[in-house]
């Protein structure tokens, strides 16, 4: 085994974790589930078994990872948030035919107890901050609060806001980076600085 599980951590036959991960105390890894290198797993976490967790992502405590969900490398995903993949669940009407695929890709951040509505794709690079409830596609580099979540800037991604209008047109490069970002309309596009 070339990553570290924690005595109390379950981990069901099939599943495949990449080196370097971490799972601690109090894990459900289910059999179907593919997780990617150096991923930490924090406590009480649970991983569905349709379930992939790219490279290096970290899943802080009591975040439940369920069926039809997708995270790219890098994604952080914060205490205590929320994934859904049933939009209109009832106890007594079985609907695991009709589980909404969500996908958050690389670098996005998920904040402190924020909820995701499944169905939804939050792009590359993007910030919820702590509490939202995302119920609609979040677009890359994209800064949303609220509920429901609702965008009010843009992140670079060294993880500060950007000093941009929500849209029109601007540029400003990232200190910590020097990639320059360019905003065009309600679009973000990167260039990254030559070496």
């Amino acid at each position: 085994m070339d990553y570290y599980q924690h005595p109390s951590a379950i981990v069901d036959e099939g599943a495949r974790i990449g080196a370097g991960s971490r799972i601690w105390h109090f894990v459900h890894v289910c059999g179907g589930a593919r997780i990617g290198r150096d991923v930490s797993l924090g406590q009480n976490v649970f991983v569905g078994n349709n379930v992939l967790i790219g490279d290096r992502c970290k899943i802080q405590n009591n975040v439940s990872v369920y069926d039809n969900v997708t995270l790219e490398e890098g994604v952080f995903c914060g205490p205590s948030m929320v994934f859904t993949n049933v939009y209109n669940p009832r106890s007594m009407i079985e609907r695991k035919d009709q589980y909404r695929d969500t996908a958050v890709k690389r670098g996005a951040t998920l904040g402190a107890n924020c909820t995701v509505v499944c169905g939804v794709t939050i792009g590359e690079f993007a910030f919820v901050g702590a509490g939202a409830v995302v119920n609609r596609d979040v677009p890359a580099h994209a800064l949303v609060v609220g509920v429901p979540a609702r965008q009010i800037g843009w992140m670079s991604e060294f993880g500060e806001q950007l000093d941009l209008p929500l849209e029109g047109s601007g540029e400003v490069t990232c200190p910590h980076t020097g990639t320059r970002y360019l905003l065009k309309g309600r679009a973000l596009h990167k260039e990254v600085a030559a070496t």
